[in-house]
């Protein structure tokens, strides 16, 4: 376990530069889950990006499944970006663990396309409170382990609105993620208004 952590958070150096802030949260019964600032201060405006790191440690298991595989299944850890200076978004470490350690809580297997909600704004006076989970690649490339391990895939996360969380419930995922492109939405503002849904 501590081997996969250690060639995360090297991956997470590796294209994201060094961390300039870390927090750890332990909730009862799960292991611990730490969630690194990086910001890059280039292009226009500084950017800020929160990863998880402890979410990967064990696979995502199927809560159907009579037996959890302890080396087999999807491994993730989480990533958020947002541009800085704009709201206090360092408040976003504790809900980003709780969602980080909602596969072993809660059981569920967070993969592209997925929904997490929060239940509270993601930062202090956010209009989020949940999240539409991205595909991987883009930013951070995914890590392979060893066989039979899968890799590891850092998963963007796309702040949502409650009504965009609604609409998404029902279009699905592809269509919110249209309406975002063709509206030339900045996913990025903390304080982004919803996008139009009518």
């Amino acid at each position: 376990m501590a081997d996969v952590l250690a060639l995360v958070e090297a991956r997470l150096r590796m294209t994201l530069g060094e961390p300039d802030a870390r927090a750890a949260v332990t909730f009862l019964g799960t292991d611990r889950i730490e969630v690194l600032r990086f910001t890059d201060a280039s292009g226009d405006g500084p950017v800020v990006r929160y990863a998880t790191l402890g979410m990967s440690a064990a696979p995502m298991t199927d809560p159907t499944a009579a037996l959890a595989d302890p080396v087999r299944g999807p491994r993730a850890e989480l990533v958020l970006s947002v541009r800085g200076g704009r709201a206090d978004t360092d408040k976003v470490l504790r809900p980003l663990a709780v969602l980080a350690a909602s596969p072993q809580v809660e059981g569920v297997v967070v993969a592209p396309g997925a929904s997490l909600d929060t239940g509270e704004p993601l930062w202090p006076g956010a209009p989020f409170t949940s999240v539409l989970v991205g595909e991987p690649g883009g930013l951070v490339e995914d890590l392979e382990l060893d066989e039979p391990m899968d890799p590891v895939r850092f998963l963007p996360l796309l702040p949502m609105t409650p009504n965009e969380a609604a609409w998404k419930r029902v279009h699905g995922a592809g269509a919110l993620e249209e309406r975002w492109l063709a509206r030339g939405t900045d996913l990025r503002d903390p304080l982004r208004a919803g996008v139009a849904l009518d």
